[in-house]
């Protein structure tokens, strides 16, 4: 058993001082607060319960900076994903772990000790299945082992190009896989991730445009338990389109289908009407927003205001890994709120920490997306522990909340000092432990794949 003492920590029922928190087998055995040290390792940090990220394709973050050279017309989303498709064409299972190892370090230096991985990139570059069909997710399982984050693994059924059972093109032939293939695919899956401790397994068909009604349908039926997600109207032409193919628009096609409910998150849900909203919000699913890459691709603002009033639950995501950082997804979450509507502290209730309300309201809805049972610093959960540094210039005149405010809105990742993930030390004074040999790899792995362009 491993015992930490913290000069500060927030726990379920407020900030405490004097916490002594003992670990053993990658959970938090005991906790008690207003105690001195006694044999316990003594840190003067803030300890935070680790964040969840909720929705990550973890190969992109080696092409982040690769599609921001304007094109001839206007550039959207769709625009982007054609780059992503001719990155992705020279991926091997070597460089995707590679990149996702990268990926999460960076994440677990930045604040989140869970992942969940939206995994579509399956087969060969030619769209044949390795000998191995689960290849490449062992190869993302690999990685969250390599750089120690608790992994929610959501392999992608993805079926067809577009609605209306449009024919997949050649560059997502990667991604398909016929419904049987699918199920023995996340099989293998599952016994995969069982060699990993803490390990969660859910299904993520793609979208509405990917996967058509009768194989979302057989899924779902297929597979009663654990994790959903989903990507859904992130894009206005995803809007007309599906209107144009069933008369309704996704969030509500999806909700008046299927029992969308605690186990589902639907990923962006970028573009509702106030009756979707509410809707969503009443089936308590999580609104799973990735704010850093909806503003990269020019997605639009996720309607929070109206979502969090009605008693809706949302987490954050890092999606594209453009940028990985928890407290900007949470600041930049809040910013794009404050500039759409002309206010600022537009989430907080009265009188309450902007910092501490989404900070907990994320720690909540990751946790719920991804599967886990229990979290934040009690007896009994993952021993998941971010511990960020009181002397840092955006800390050092605050307390209780506005430590949460300081970092997230003044300060930056130099604030995280130290992470345990499973109870392991997996950061120390703001580096990965394993960060010489993850960078070398990641760095060798990318110069194979753009030698190659």
């Amino acid at each position: 058993m491993t015992a930490l003492h913290f000069a500060h920590a927030l726990l379920p029922d407020g900030w405490a001082a004097d916490v002594r928190i003992e670990l053993a087998g990658g959970r938090i055995a005991a906790l008690g607060a207003g105690v001195p040290p006694h044999d316990a390792e003594r840190h003067d940090s803030i300890a935070l319960p680790g964040l969840a990220n909720l929705h990550s394709h973890a190969f992109q973050h080696a092409m982040a900076g690769l599609a921001e050279t304007a094109g001839n017309g206007p550039d959207s989303f769709w625009s982007w994903r054609e780059v992503m498709y001719r990155f992705l064409a020279r991926l091997t299972p070597d460089h995707v772990e590679a990149f996702a190892a990268e990926a999460y370090a960076e994440m677990l230096e930045a604040g989140f000790t869970a992942v969940g991985e939206f995994h579509y990139l399956h087969h060969a570059p030619d769209g044949r299945p390795y000998d191995d069909l689960g290849e490449m997710a062992g190869r993302i399982v690999a990685a969250a082992a390599t750089a120690g984050i608790s992994l929610t693994v959501l392999p992608v059924l993805y079926r067809q190009g577009g609605f209306g059972d449009q024919p997949p093109s050649a560059a997502q032939l990667r991604f398909v896989n016929p419904p049987e293939r699918f199920l023995a695919l996340l099989e293998r899956v599952r016994t995969l991730a069982a060699g990993l401790p803490g390990a969660c397994v859910g299904v993520a068909p793609h979208s509405l445009r990917a996967v058509n009604p009768d194989d979302l349908a057989a899924l779902l039926d297929a597979v009663p338990a654990g994790p959903v997600h989903i990507h859904v109207a992130e894009q206005l032409r995803e809007v007309e389109d599906c209107l144009a193919w069933s008369g309704q628009r996704p969030v509500e096609w999806l909700l008046a289908r299927h029992p969308v409910g605690p186990r589902w998150c639907l990923v962006h849900a970028t573009h509702m009407t106030e009756a979707e909203t509410r809707a969503l919000a009443r089936s308590q699913a999580v609104a799973g927003l990735c704010p850093i890459t909806e503003a990269n691709l020019g997605d639009g603002l996720f309607g929070l205001p109206a979502f969090a009033a009605s008693g809706g639950r949302f987490g954050v995501g890092s999606d594209s890994n453009i940028r990985v950082d928890a407290a900007a997804e949470l600041r930049l979450l809040e910013y794009g709120q404050r500039l759409a509507h002309q206010s600022r502290n537009v989430i907080a209730p009265p009188r309450a920490s902007s910092g501490r309300t989404l900070f907990d309201a994320a720690l909540r809805g990751g946790a719920q997306a991804l599967g886990l049972a229990t979290s934040g610093l009690v007896a009994g959960a993952p021993a998941d522990i971010v511990a960020l540094d009181p002397t840092h210039p955006s800390l050092v005149a605050q307390a209780a909340d506005g430590w949460l405010d300081g970092w997230i809105f003044a300060g930056d990742r130099t604030l995280v000092r130290d992470v345990w993930a499973g109870g392991r030390r997996v950061v120390e004074q703001g580096r990965h432990v394993g960060r010489a040999t993850l960078r070398r790899r990641y760095a060798a792995a990318l110069r194979d794949v753009l030698s190659a362009a």
